[in-house]
């Protein structure tokens, strides 16, 4: 059932994505495709009910980055700051599925 879902989260993040940076609390910062949001959002959680999620949002397809760390940053478009304060999984089984990181806008 997995192959159903396979690619899905790759082809969104290339249309509606756009370079994040990044920047670990250890390690090199980097680019990554993913998509930020800023306006609330609702995803399925881990048992299959909805989430409301109104802070700001960083989705990443999990094949491409999966280490990210509480008190990681990013920097947005216009260099905005956010830091990483939880992991909220999707439930999806796919193994690119989106991984959505709740987010908290630094001074």
């Amino acid at each position: 059932m997995t192959r159903v879902f396979d690619g899905m989260a790759g082809v969104l993040n290339s249309v509606f994505g756009a370079p994040v940076m990044y920047l670990p609390q250890v390690g090199l910062p980097r680019a990554i495709q993913s998509v930020f949001r800023e306006a609330p959002i609702t995803v399925s959680g881990p048992d299959g009910g909805d989430v409301l999620i109104v802070a700001p949002t960083w989705q990443v397809p999990r094949n491409l980055l999966n280490d990210v760390k509480r008190n990681d940053q990013i920097e947005v478009s216009g260099g905005r700051l956010f830091r990483v304060l939880n992991q909220i999984g999707t439930g999806s089984p796919a193994g690119d599925a989106f991984i959505v990181y709740e987010l908290e806008a630094l001074p």
